[in-house]
């Protein structure tokens, strides 16, 4: 089956969940839900690129994803800032806002792999978490966006476009961004792009040695990754009305996005996918039943349970036994 193909039909199965679910689930919670679950396939998924196909670990993933969140919540605050200076705009469109964040932590994804991708193995790991920490720092001491104690975000009661509640926006939105992500994840993989990528991973001087541009190919990776995981926080001011630095930068984001790839299996587009569905929908029951304080545990026992028992994932466990 060809990309535009894939691309075609995951759009009209996209369409035909939000119908259904529309139809059958009057309950907010399930948007809530299925919001979290679809957000961490598009995160998982963006760590993969970098860390599953090319084989850099990223541990800088909560730096990404809350520069998509913190550009959504600046061109929020936008229309007002420039009121003051007599200058009316229209209220940005989170679509809009969507794609800034996308390109915002994508051109941070390429500058962050020009200054590291020479850096292999650990020493790439905590360069990326270094990054995390600075870019922390930064939004913390940044008054604009609330600084350390948080800014509100008021979303609007009723969603453009489809009616209903505004969470059903938000669950549609992400489920139009887990389709573009996916059917790229999924080209890349079936492309000379992507055979780049695992020849980097299998043995890089080796790849050098036989002419590979690994250098081009890191950058491309880096930019993707980070643009990917831009747009998964780009909405998170609207789901939680509440930003701040604890939301933004939250360890579950950093664990999770490389737990759940390493658990469905890093070796496909389909393994974050397992992945984020099983821990994230565990996660969810877990947070209504017990407590969200497990989720980090939940999703670490996993992770070395599987790491252990089957290092390619389920999706490789599955493969390997057919």
């Amino acid at each position: 089956m060809r990309t535009g193909t894939f691309l075609i039909a995951a759009a009209l199965v996209g369409l035909a969940i939000v119908v259904l679910t529309r139809i059958f689930f009057t309950n907010e919670y399930f948007f809530f839900a299925a919001y979290v679950v679809l957000q961490y396939i598009v995160l998982s998924t963006a760590w993969n690129i970098l860390g599953g196909y090319t084989g850099y670990i990223n541990f800088g993933t909560g730096a990404f994803f809350a520069i998509g969140a913190y550009s959504s919540a600046v061109l929020h605050k936008l229309p007002a800032l420039l009121k003051t200076f007599d200058i009316l705009i229209p209220a940005v469109p989170l679509p809009v806002m969507i794609v800034v964040g996308g390109i915002v932590s994508g051109i941070v994804g390429l500058g962050t792999g020009y200054l590291t991708l020479r850096l292999r193995g650990v020493f790439f790991s905590i360069a990326t978490l270094a990054l995390a920490v600075v870019v922390q720092t930064l939004i913390t001491n940044w008054d604009f966006v609330g600084g350390a104690r948080g800014a509100y975000v008021l979303r609007p009661r009723v969603a453009p476009l489809i009616g209903g509640e505004y969470v059903q926006y938000l669950f549609l939105l992400m489920l139009g961004m887990c389709v573009i992500v996916l059917a790229t994840a999924r080209a890349i993989e079936r492309s000379a792009l992507g055979y780049g990528f695992a020849a980097i991973r299998d043995d890089e001087a080796a790849a050098e040695a036989s002419g590979v541009p690994t250098l081009r190919l890191k950058l491309i990776a880096t930019t993707l990754s980070g643009g990917f995981m831009g747009m998964a926080g780009a909405p998170l001011p609207y789901y939680v009305t509440y930003l701040d630095p604890t939301s933004g930068f939250s360890l579950n984001y950093a664990v999770n996005a490389i737990a759940m790839p390493l658990i469905g299996g890093t070796g496909s587009w389909l393994g974050p996918v397992v992945g984020a569905v099983l821990v994230g929908g565990l996660q969810e029951y877990l947070r209504v039943t017990i407590s969200s304080a497990v989720n980090v545990l939940v999703a670490g026992v996993l992770m070395v349970a599987f790491v252990i028992a089957a290092p390619q994932g389920i999706v490789g466990l599955f493969q390997r036994k057919r």
